[in-house]
């Protein structure tokens, strides 16, 4: 049996997250491009979401 695939997801705010690959994105997220197991998309994750700050905190602070 195969590993259940998920996709990275991204919001407005710039804010990550992984979805189950077979449902239906939620209202207000995005694919992010990066499809693969749990374990590779928080990897991905980790990778490239290396300021938690929502977008809109993180302009206001420039």
């Amino acid at each position: 049996m195969s590993e259940p695939r998920f996709v990275v997801v991204r919001n407005d705010e710039e804010q990550y997250s992984i979805w189950s690959a077979d449902r239906e994105l939620p209202p207000g997220w995005h694919d992010a491009g990066f499809t693969g197991t749990r374990a590779e998309c928080l990897a991905h994750v980790d990778e490239v979401w290396t300021d938690m700050r929502p977008r809109s905190v993180r302009e206001a602070a420039r």
